[in-house]
Protein backbone atom coordinates (compact mmCIF):
# COMPACT_ATOMS: atom_id res chain seq x y z
CA UNK A 1 0.00 0.00 0.00
CA UNK A 2 1.74 3.13 -1.21
CA UNK A 3 1.92 6.49 1.04
CA UNK A 4 -0.50 8.47 -0.93
CA UNK A 5 -2.91 5.95 -0.48
CA UNK A 6 -2.88 5.25 3.48
CA UNK A 7 -2.84 9.24 3.99
CA UNK A 8 -5.96 9.28 1.83
CA UNK A 9 -7.86 6.39 3.66
CA UNK A 10 -6.64 8.78 6.98
CA UNK A 11 -8.41 11.90 5.74
CA UNK A 12 -11.56 10.01 4.72
CA UNK A 13 -11.45 8.29 8.49
CA UNK A 14 -10.60 11.85 9.88
CA UNK A 15 -13.35 13.60 7.99
CA UNK A 16 -15.87 10.55 9.12
CA UNK A 17 -15.19 10.56 12.20
CA UNK A 18 -15.23 14.50 12.39
CA UNK A 19 -19.36 13.73 11.00
CA UNK A 20 -20.55 11.54 13.52
CA UNK A 21 -19.30 13.26 16.41
CA UNK A 22 -20.68 16.91 15.29
CA UNK A 23 -24.16 15.26 13.75
CA UNK A 24 -24.49 13.13 17.43
CA UNK A 25 -23.62 16.80 19.56
CA UNK A 26 -26.17 18.22 17.29
CA UNK A 27 -28.61 15.06 17.80
CA UNK A 28 -27.64 15.46 22.15
CA UNK A 29 -28.39 18.95 21.99
CA UNK A 30 -31.46 19.34 20.30
CA UNK A 31 -33.09 16.06 22.44
CA UNK A 32 -33.21 13.40 20.72
CA UNK A 33 -31.95 10.41 21.23
CA UNK A 34 -28.77 8.80 19.81
CA UNK A 35 -30.51 5.67 19.58
CA UNK A 36 -32.62 7.67 16.44
CA UNK A 37 -29.30 7.50 14.42
CA UNK A 38 -28.42 3.82 14.92
CA UNK A 39 -30.05 2.20 12.35
CA UNK A 40 -33.03 -0.23 12.49
CA UNK A 41 -30.75 -2.96 10.37
CA UNK A 42 -28.64 -3.30 13.89
CA UNK A 43 -31.05 -2.98 16.30
CA UNK A 44 -32.48 -5.81 18.21
CA UNK A 45 -36.24 -6.03 16.69
CA UNK A 46 -38.46 -6.14 19.26
CA UNK A 47 -41.18 -8.58 19.72
CA UNK A 48 -44.79 -7.80 20.34
CA UNK A 49 -46.42 -9.39 23.67
CA UNK A 50 -50.26 -9.73 24.39
CA UNK A 51 -51.17 -8.04 27.33
CA UNK A 52 -53.63 -9.28 29.81
CA UNK A 53 -56.65 -7.64 30.32
CA UNK A 54 -60.36 -8.17 32.30
CA UNK A 55 -63.27 -6.60 31.75
CA UNK A 56 -66.28 -6.33 33.87
CA UNK A 57 -69.24 -8.12 33.44
CA UNK A 58 -71.68 -6.39 35.63
CA UNK A 59 -73.12 -2.78 35.19
CA UNK A 60 -72.54 -0.32 38.66
CA UNK A 61 -76.22 -0.51 39.34
CA UNK A 62 -79.25 -2.78 38.38
CA UNK A 63 -82.20 -1.07 36.96
CA UNK A 64 -84.13 -1.98 40.23
CA UNK A 65 -82.14 0.59 41.87
CA UNK A 66 -82.80 3.23 39.50
CA UNK A 67 -86.65 2.01 39.32
CA UNK A 68 -87.81 5.70 38.04
CA UNK A 69 -85.42 6.15 35.72
CA UNK A 70 -85.53 3.02 34.19
CA UNK A 71 -89.48 3.57 33.71
CA UNK A 72 -88.54 6.89 32.16
CA UNK A 73 -86.43 5.62 30.32
CA UNK A 74 -88.93 2.82 28.76
CA UNK A 75 -91.41 5.81 28.62
CA UNK A 76 -89.46 7.98 26.66
CA UNK A 77 -89.11 5.29 24.08
CA UNK A 78 -92.32 4.39 23.46
CA UNK A 79 -93.59 7.93 23.38
CA UNK A 80 -91.14 8.47 20.73
CA UNK A 81 -92.25 4.88 18.69
CA UNK A 82 -95.53 6.18 18.97
CA UNK A 83 -94.86 9.55 17.45
CA UNK A 84 -92.20 8.84 14.92
CA UNK A 85 -94.16 6.97 12.25
CA UNK A 86 -96.44 10.03 11.47
CA UNK A 87 -93.05 12.53 10.72
CA UNK A 88 -92.14 12.95 7.61
CA UNK A 89 -89.14 14.77 6.00
CA UNK A 90 -90.11 17.45 2.55
CA UNK A 91 -87.82 17.87 0.57
CA UNK A 92 -88.52 20.90 -1.85
CA UNK A 93 -87.03 21.94 -5.29
CA UNK A 94 -88.08 25.43 -7.23
CA UNK A 95 -87.29 28.42 -9.44
CA UNK A 96 -87.11 31.59 -7.34
CA UNK A 97 -87.01 34.80 -8.67
CA UNK A 98 -85.54 37.69 -7.14
CA UNK A 99 -86.43 40.78 -8.56
CA UNK A 100 -84.22 44.12 -8.94
CA UNK A 101 -85.40 47.44 -9.57
CA UNK A 102 -82.58 49.52 -10.94
CA UNK A 103 -83.23 53.68 -11.59
CA UNK A 104 -82.16 53.66 -15.33
CA UNK A 105 -82.90 50.28 -16.55
CA UNK A 106 -86.64 49.60 -15.03
CA UNK A 107 -87.42 46.49 -12.85
CA UNK A 108 -84.37 43.43 -13.96
CA UNK A 109 -85.82 39.92 -12.60
CA UNK A 110 -83.18 37.32 -12.13
CA UNK A 111 -84.51 33.30 -11.65
CA UNK A 112 -82.21 30.60 -10.24
CA UNK A 113 -82.65 27.24 -8.91
CA UNK A 114 -83.46 26.41 -5.26
CA UNK A 115 -83.68 23.41 -2.84
CA UNK A 116 -85.30 23.11 0.24
CA UNK A 117 -85.72 20.90 3.23
CA UNK A 118 -88.12 20.58 5.91
CA UNK A 119 -90.24 18.92 8.50
CA UNK A 120 -94.09 17.89 8.26
CA UNK A 121 -96.19 15.91 10.29
CA UNK A 122 -99.40 13.77 8.89
CA UNK A 123 -102.67 14.90 10.75
CA UNK A 124 -105.51 12.74 8.60
CA UNK A 125 -105.70 9.22 7.82
CA UNK A 126 -105.79 10.21 3.66
CA UNK A 127 -102.44 11.34 3.80
CA UNK A 128 -102.86 15.14 4.77
CA UNK A 129 -99.34 16.71 6.19
CA UNK A 130 -99.20 20.20 8.11
CA UNK A 131 -95.93 21.96 7.82
CA UNK A 132 -94.84 25.69 7.48
CA UNK A 133 -95.19 27.85 4.89
CA UNK A 134 -92.30 28.66 4.08
CA UNK A 135 -91.05 25.19 3.46
CA UNK A 136 -92.50 25.23 0.29
CA UNK A 137 -93.78 28.47 -0.56
CA UNK A 138 -93.00 28.94 -4.23
CA UNK A 139 -91.80 25.82 -4.59
CA UNK A 140 -92.79 23.71 -7.64
CA UNK A 141 -91.44 20.11 -7.04
CA UNK A 142 -92.67 18.76 -3.09
CA UNK A 143 -91.30 15.20 -2.18
CA UNK A 144 -92.32 13.60 1.25
CA UNK A 145 -90.42 10.96 3.05
CA UNK A 146 -91.76 8.75 5.41
CA UNK A 147 -90.48 6.75 8.42
CA UNK A 148 -88.81 4.03 6.69
CA UNK A 149 -87.18 6.19 3.78
CA UNK A 150 -90.81 5.60 1.83
CA UNK A 151 -90.69 8.76 -0.91
CA UNK A 152 -94.04 10.08 -2.41
CA UNK A 153 -94.83 13.06 -4.37
CA UNK A 154 -97.30 15.49 -2.67
CA UNK A 155 -99.34 18.73 -3.61
CA UNK A 156 -99.80 21.82 -2.12
CA UNK A 157 -103.82 21.99 -1.10
CA UNK A 158 -103.68 25.61 0.80
CA UNK A 159 -101.73 27.89 2.58
CA UNK A 160 -101.83 30.38 5.69
CA UNK A 161 -99.03 32.88 4.89
CA UNK A 162 -99.91 35.22 8.00
CA UNK A 163 -99.88 31.58 10.19
CA UNK A 164 -96.92 30.71 8.35
CA UNK A 165 -98.96 27.24 8.00
CA UNK A 166 -99.22 24.68 4.72
CA UNK A 167 -101.20 21.79 4.48
CA UNK A 168 -100.36 19.41 1.63
CA UNK A 169 -101.84 15.74 0.29
CA UNK A 170 -99.82 12.93 -0.69
CA UNK A 171 -100.28 11.54 -3.73
CA UNK A 172 -101.36 8.35 -2.80
CA UNK A 173 -104.99 6.37 -1.77
CA UNK A 174 -103.12 4.45 1.44
CA UNK A 175 -104.07 4.66 4.51
CA UNK A 176 -102.04 6.57 6.37
CA UNK A 177 -101.34 6.93 10.25
CA UNK A 178 -101.43 10.38 11.73
CA UNK A 179 -101.31 12.11 14.95
CA UNK A 180 -103.73 14.07 16.89
CA UNK A 181 -103.73 18.06 17.02
CA UNK A 182 -104.46 18.51 21.08
CA UNK A 183 -105.97 21.60 22.77
CA UNK A 184 -102.56 23.92 23.02
CA UNK A 185 -104.84 26.39 25.52
CA UNK A 186 -103.90 23.52 28.08
CA UNK A 187 -100.20 23.50 27.33
CA UNK A 188 -98.17 24.71 30.86
CA UNK A 189 -95.04 26.66 31.14
CA UNK A 190 -92.60 23.76 32.57
CA UNK A 191 -94.65 21.31 30.94
CA UNK A 192 -92.35 18.37 28.70
CA UNK A 193 -92.71 17.81 25.23
CA UNK A 194 -90.66 16.54 22.68
CA UNK A 195 -89.67 18.33 18.94
CA UNK A 196 -89.70 15.81 15.86
CA UNK A 197 -88.28 16.85 12.29
CA UNK A 198 -85.40 16.70 10.01
CA UNK A 199 -82.47 18.95 11.24
CA UNK A 200 -80.10 19.55 8.59
CA UNK A 201 -81.84 16.81 6.26
CA UNK A 202 -80.08 14.09 8.90
CA UNK A 203 -83.66 12.67 9.00
CA UNK A 204 -85.77 12.10 11.58
CA UNK A 205 -84.82 13.50 15.06
CA UNK A 206 -86.34 13.64 18.56
CA UNK A 207 -85.26 16.27 21.15
CA UNK A 208 -86.81 16.73 24.41
CA UNK A 209 -87.13 19.78 26.67
CA UNK A 210 -89.92 21.52 28.50
CA UNK A 211 -92.53 24.50 27.69
CA UNK A 212 -90.00 27.39 28.34
CA UNK A 213 -92.66 30.39 27.74
CA UNK A 214 -96.33 31.12 26.49
CA UNK A 215 -97.80 34.13 24.51
CA UNK A 216 -94.27 34.79 22.52
CA UNK A 217 -94.68 36.84 19.49
CA UNK A 218 -91.82 37.77 16.70
CA UNK A 219 -94.28 40.62 14.90
CA UNK A 220 -97.39 42.89 15.30
CA UNK A 221 -98.84 40.35 12.63
CA UNK A 222 -97.98 37.23 14.16
CA UNK A 223 -99.86 34.94 16.49
CA UNK A 224 -98.92 34.37 20.07
CA UNK A 225 -96.26 31.19 19.49
CA UNK A 226 -94.89 28.50 22.47
CA UNK A 227 -91.68 28.99 23.41
CA UNK A 228 -89.53 25.62 24.29
CA UNK A 229 -85.80 24.76 24.74
CA UNK A 230 -86.21 21.86 23.02
CA UNK A 231 -83.69 21.41 20.20
CA UNK A 232 -85.15 22.98 17.02
CA UNK A 233 -82.46 23.93 14.04
CA UNK A 234 -83.13 24.86 10.16
CA UNK A 235 -84.33 22.05 8.87
CA UNK A 236 -87.09 21.27 12.04
CA UNK A 237 -89.63 23.19 10.58
CA UNK A 238 -92.89 22.29 10.02
CA UNK A 239 -92.36 19.21 12.50
CA UNK A 240 -94.18 19.07 15.43
CA UNK A 241 -94.34 19.45 19.01
CA UNK A 242 -95.83 16.84 21.08
CA UNK A 243 -96.54 16.27 24.71
CA UNK A 244 -96.25 12.58 26.99
CA UNK A 245 -99.94 11.97 25.15
CA UNK A 246 -98.02 11.76 21.78
CA UNK A 247 -100.85 14.75 20.48
CA UNK A 248 -99.46 17.58 18.30
CA UNK A 249 -99.51 21.02 20.80
CA UNK A 250 -97.06 23.23 18.11
CA UNK A 251 -95.96 23.14 15.15
CA UNK A 252 -92.18 24.10 14.92
CA UNK A 253 -91.72 27.38 13.27
CA UNK A 254 -88.48 29.28 13.78
CA UNK A 255 -85.49 29.57 16.18
CA UNK A 256 -83.60 32.51 18.23
CA UNK A 257 -80.01 32.69 16.87
CA UNK A 258 -77.24 35.37 17.68
CA UNK A 259 -75.01 34.64 14.29
CA UNK A 260 -78.05 35.28 11.24
CA UNK A 261 -75.57 33.88 8.98
CA UNK A 262 -74.74 30.04 10.51
CA UNK A 263 -78.01 29.81 12.97
CA UNK A 264 -78.13 27.06 15.50
CA UNK A 265 -79.48 26.01 18.69
CA UNK A 266 -79.46 28.29 21.56
CA UNK A 267 -81.75 26.94 23.49
CA UNK A 268 -85.17 29.35 22.23
CA UNK A 269 -87.47 28.08 19.63
CA UNK A 270 -90.78 29.16 18.52
CA UNK A 271 -94.00 26.16 17.98
CA UNK A 272 -97.28 27.40 16.37
CA UNK A 273 -100.02 26.48 19.12
CA UNK A 274 -101.96 24.22 18.05
CA UNK A 275 -105.42 25.50 18.24
CA UNK A 276 -104.55 28.11 15.67
CA UNK A 277 -103.08 25.21 13.54
CA UNK A 278 -106.31 23.43 14.02
CA UNK A 279 -108.49 26.16 12.76
CA UNK A 280 -105.99 27.47 9.68
CA UNK A 281 -106.28 23.60 9.15
CA UNK A 282 -110.11 22.93 8.87
CA UNK A 283 -110.16 26.20 6.97
CA UNK A 284 -107.93 24.66 4.30
CA UNK A 285 -109.49 22.02 4.33
CA UNK A 286 -113.16 23.28 3.45
CA UNK A 287 -112.00 26.52 1.25
CA UNK A 288 -108.87 25.98 0.28
CA UNK A 289 -107.84 28.86 1.92
CA UNK A 290 -107.97 30.21 5.18
CA UNK A 291 -110.68 33.05 6.64
CA UNK A 292 -109.92 36.02 8.58
CA UNK A 293 -111.78 38.03 10.79
CA UNK A 294 -112.19 41.63 10.01
CA UNK A 295 -113.26 44.81 11.53
CA UNK A 296 -111.76 47.99 10.12
CA UNK A 297 -109.03 49.13 11.62
CA UNK A 298 -106.38 50.83 9.99
CA UNK A 299 -103.83 51.97 12.17
CA UNK A 300 -103.55 51.48 16.01
CA UNK A 301 -100.77 52.56 18.53
CA UNK A 302 -100.13 51.42 22.14
CA UNK A 303 -101.23 53.46 25.20
CA UNK A 304 -97.99 55.50 25.75
CA UNK A 305 -96.61 58.84 27.21
CA UNK A 306 -97.94 60.46 23.43
CA UNK A 307 -101.27 59.15 23.56
CA UNK A 308 -101.84 60.12 27.41
CA UNK A 309 -101.06 63.62 26.40
CA UNK A 310 -102.93 63.90 23.44
CA UNK A 311 -106.26 62.22 24.52
CA UNK A 312 -105.84 62.96 28.20
CA UNK A 313 -106.20 59.64 28.82
CA UNK A 314 -104.98 58.27 32.75
CA UNK A 315 -106.23 54.59 32.37
CA UNK A 316 -103.41 51.62 32.53
CA UNK A 317 -104.15 49.56 30.07
CA UNK A 318 -106.28 49.55 26.29
CA UNK A 319 -105.35 50.27 22.52
CA UNK A 320 -105.80 53.79 20.57
CA UNK A 321 -107.36 53.69 17.54
CA UNK A 322 -105.49 56.43 15.20
CA UNK A 323 -107.43 55.65 12.04
CA UNK A 324 -110.84 53.55 11.12
CA UNK A 325 -111.68 52.48 7.17
CA UNK A 326 -115.03 53.53 5.85
CA UNK A 327 -117.92 51.87 5.84
CA UNK A 328 -116.01 49.00 7.78
CA UNK A 329 -117.57 47.20 10.99
CA UNK A 330 -115.95 49.24 13.04
CA UNK A 331 -117.42 52.22 11.47
CA UNK A 332 -120.54 50.85 11.79
CA UNK A 333 -120.67 49.80 15.32
CA UNK A 334 -119.73 53.42 16.31
CA UNK A 335 -115.84 53.30 16.72
CA UNK A 336 -113.80 56.59 16.06
CA UNK A 337 -110.37 57.67 15.82
CA UNK A 338 -108.75 58.28 18.85
CA UNK A 339 -110.93 55.53 21.07
CA UNK A 340 -109.27 53.50 23.46
CA UNK A 341 -110.18 50.04 23.02
CA UNK A 342 -110.08 48.72 26.67
CA UNK A 343 -111.56 45.40 26.65
CA UNK A 344 -112.94 42.89 24.26
CA UNK A 345 -115.63 40.04 25.10
CA UNK A 346 -114.60 41.07 28.77
CA UNK A 347 -111.04 39.89 27.57
CA UNK A 348 -108.67 43.09 28.94
CA UNK A 349 -106.55 44.54 26.04
CA UNK A 350 -102.88 44.74 26.94
CA UNK A 351 -101.18 45.38 23.73
CA UNK A 352 -101.52 46.23 19.90
CA UNK A 353 -101.08 42.72 18.38
CA UNK A 354 -103.44 41.05 21.21
CA UNK A 355 -106.26 43.28 19.71
CA UNK A 356 -105.39 42.11 16.31
CA UNK A 357 -105.09 38.58 17.39
CA UNK A 358 -108.62 38.75 19.25
CA UNK A 359 -110.02 39.96 15.67
CA UNK A 360 -108.26 37.67 13.09
CA UNK A 361 -109.70 34.65 15.64
CA UNK A 362 -113.31 35.70 15.73
CA UNK A 363 -115.49 34.05 13.88
CA UNK A 364 -117.33 35.43 10.81
CA UNK A 365 -120.90 36.82 11.44
CA UNK A 366 -119.55 37.37 15.18
CA UNK A 367 -120.35 40.26 17.55
CA UNK A 368 -117.72 41.73 19.59
CA UNK A 369 -118.45 43.07 22.51
CA UNK A 370 -115.84 45.90 22.64
CA UNK A 371 -115.61 48.33 26.01
CA UNK A 372 -114.32 52.13 24.71
CA UNK A 373 -112.62 54.63 26.73
CA UNK A 374 -113.37 58.42 24.33
CA UNK A 375 -112.70 61.89 26.12
CA UNK A 376 -113.55 60.53 29.66
CA UNK A 377 -116.41 58.18 29.14
CA UNK A 378 -116.64 54.58 28.65
CA UNK A 379 -118.88 53.08 26.03
CA UNK A 380 -120.35 49.70 25.03
CA UNK A 381 -119.93 48.81 21.45
CA UNK A 382 -120.71 45.77 19.75
CA UNK A 383 -119.05 45.60 16.16
CA UNK A 384 -120.18 42.77 13.65
CA UNK A 385 -116.98 40.88 12.05
CA UNK A 386 -117.18 40.03 8.37
CA UNK A 387 -114.26 38.25 6.35
CA UNK A 388 -111.18 39.76 5.51
CA UNK A 389 -111.27 40.63 1.97
CA UNK A 390 -114.94 41.21 1.74
CA UNK A 391 -115.70 44.65 3.10
CA UNK A 392 -116.68 47.36 0.15
CA UNK A 393 -116.08 50.54 -0.64
CA UNK A 394 -118.44 53.50 -0.30
CA UNK A 395 -119.83 55.02 -3.36
CA UNK A 396 -117.86 57.90 -2.96
CA UNK A 397 -114.81 55.84 -3.18
CA UNK A 398 -115.77 54.18 -5.85
CA UNK A 399 -116.48 57.61 -8.32
CA UNK A 400 -113.27 58.14 -10.22
CA UNK A 401 -111.09 60.91 -9.01
CA UNK A 402 -111.38 63.59 -11.68
CA UNK A 403 -107.76 65.27 -10.93
CA UNK A 404 -106.12 64.23 -14.16
CA UNK A 405 -104.46 60.92 -14.68
CA UNK A 406 -102.52 58.68 -11.80
CA UNK A 407 -98.76 58.28 -12.45
CA UNK A 408 -97.36 54.88 -14.26
CA UNK A 409 -95.54 52.45 -11.53
CA UNK A 410 -92.31 52.35 -13.30
CA UNK A 411 -91.96 56.36 -12.90
CA UNK A 412 -92.68 56.28 -9.19
CA UNK A 413 -90.69 53.20 -8.73
CA UNK A 414 -87.99 55.08 -10.14
CA UNK A 415 -88.87 58.20 -8.32
CA UNK A 416 -88.70 56.16 -5.08
CA UNK A 417 -85.19 54.53 -5.81
CA UNK A 418 -85.56 51.24 -3.40
CA UNK A 419 -83.92 48.40 -4.60
CA UNK A 420 -84.90 45.02 -2.33
CA UNK A 421 -84.20 41.73 -2.60
CA UNK A 422 -86.20 38.81 -1.89
CA UNK A 423 -85.51 36.44 1.66
CA UNK A 424 -83.06 33.24 1.03
CA UNK A 425 -84.48 29.98 2.59
CA UNK A 426 -82.15 30.58 5.97
CA UNK A 427 -83.44 33.61 6.68
CA UNK A 428 -86.99 32.48 6.34
CA UNK A 429 -86.22 29.58 8.46
CA UNK A 430 -85.25 32.42 10.97
CA UNK A 431 -89.39 33.32 10.81
CA UNK A 432 -88.61 36.65 8.88
CA UNK A 433 -90.92 37.79 6.56
CA UNK A 434 -90.94 40.58 3.65
CA UNK A 435 -88.16 41.77 1.57
CA UNK A 436 -84.93 43.51 2.51
CA UNK A 437 -83.69 46.82 1.99
CA UNK A 438 -80.33 46.48 -0.28
CA UNK A 439 -79.52 49.70 -1.33
CA UNK A 440 -81.55 53.60 -1.99
CA UNK A 441 -80.51 55.88 -4.84
CA UNK A 442 -79.24 58.97 -3.81
CA UNK A 443 -81.77 62.01 -3.59
CA UNK A 444 -84.49 59.53 -4.55
CA UNK A 445 -87.34 59.75 -2.55
CA UNK A 446 -87.04 56.32 -0.88
CA UNK A 447 -83.63 57.26 0.87
CA UNK A 448 -86.13 59.83 3.27
CA UNK A 449 -87.98 57.25 4.90
CA UNK A 450 -86.20 54.04 4.32
CA UNK A 451 -82.52 52.49 5.10
CA UNK A 452 -80.49 49.53 3.54
CA UNK A 453 -80.69 46.33 5.88
CA UNK A 454 -84.80 47.30 6.67
CA UNK A 455 -87.01 44.43 6.46
CA UNK A 456 -90.23 45.62 4.90
CA UNK A 457 -92.58 43.54 5.73
CA UNK A 458 -96.13 45.18 4.78
CA UNK A 459 -97.45 47.92 2.70
CA UNK A 460 -100.31 49.57 4.21
CA UNK A 461 -100.36 46.73 6.92
CA UNK A 462 -101.04 43.79 3.96
CA UNK A 463 -98.18 41.34 4.07
CA UNK A 464 -95.82 40.98 1.45
CA UNK A 465 -93.87 37.85 0.74
CA UNK A 466 -91.46 38.88 -2.05
CA UNK A 467 -90.02 42.13 -4.05
CA UNK A 468 -92.19 41.62 -7.11
CA UNK A 469 -95.62 41.22 -4.26
CA UNK A 470 -93.56 44.54 -2.65
CA UNK A 471 -93.17 46.69 -5.62
CA UNK A 472 -96.40 46.22 -7.09
CA UNK A 473 -98.22 47.16 -4.17
CA UNK A 474 -96.14 49.95 -3.06
CA UNK A 475 -96.60 51.52 -6.88
CA UNK A 476 -100.28 50.93 -6.65
CA UNK A 477 -100.97 52.72 -3.81
CA UNK A 478 -98.54 55.50 -3.79
CA UNK A 479 -100.30 56.38 -7.23
CA UNK A 480 -103.56 57.75 -5.49
CA UNK A 481 -102.51 57.78 -1.20
CA UNK A 482 -100.43 57.91 1.11
CA UNK A 483 -98.07 54.55 1.72
CA UNK A 484 -97.53 53.15 5.30
CA UNK A 485 -94.87 50.50 5.37
CA UNK A 486 -94.34 48.10 8.38
CA UNK A 487 -90.67 47.39 8.61
CA UNK A 488 -88.42 45.77 10.94
CA UNK A 489 -84.85 48.26 11.58
CA UNK A 490 -82.88 46.88 14.22
CA UNK A 491 -84.69 44.66 16.93
CA UNK A 492 -87.55 47.49 16.61
CA UNK A 493 -91.37 47.46 14.61
CA UNK A 494 -91.68 50.79 13.42
CA UNK A 495 -93.78 52.51 10.55
CA UNK A 496 -93.06 54.90 7.75
CA UNK A 497 -95.11 57.02 5.51
CA UNK A 498 -94.56 57.54 2.02
CA UNK A 499 -96.78 60.04 0.68
CA UNK A 500 -98.99 59.70 -2.37
CA UNK A 501 -97.18 61.22 -6.04
CA UNK A 502 -99.11 63.83 -7.71
CA UNK A 503 -101.55 63.30 -10.62
CA UNK A 504 -100.59 64.31 -13.99
CA UNK A 505 -102.46 67.12 -15.36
Amino acid sequence: MTLGFRRLLALVAVFVTAFIVVTGLRTWRSGISLRNLVPSIFTKSEQFRPESYSLPDQAPLALGDVELLSRLNNEYAKLTEAVVPSVVSINTEGIRSEELFDPWYGAQVRNYPTKGQGSGVIVTREGHVMTNNHVVEGQEKIQVILHGGKTYNAQLVGADALLDIAVLKIDSNETFVPLRLGDSSQVKVGQIVLAVGNPFGLGETVTQGIISAKERSLADNQRDLFQTDAAINPGNSGGPLVNLRGEIIGINVAIFSVDKQNPGFQGVGFSIPANDVKDSLFQILKRGRPIRGYLGISKIREVDPTVRAVLGYQGESGVALLSITPDSPAQAAGLLAGDIVQSVNGVKILAAGQLLTLVQRASVGEVLTMEVWRKGEVLQLKATIVESGTATLSPAAKEPMKLGKTRDPESILRALGIQVRDLVLGEQQLGYRGVLVTGLVKNGLGAEHLQAGDLIVAVNNAAIHNAREFFSNLAASAAVQDTSLQLIRGNQGITVTIPAFPREP
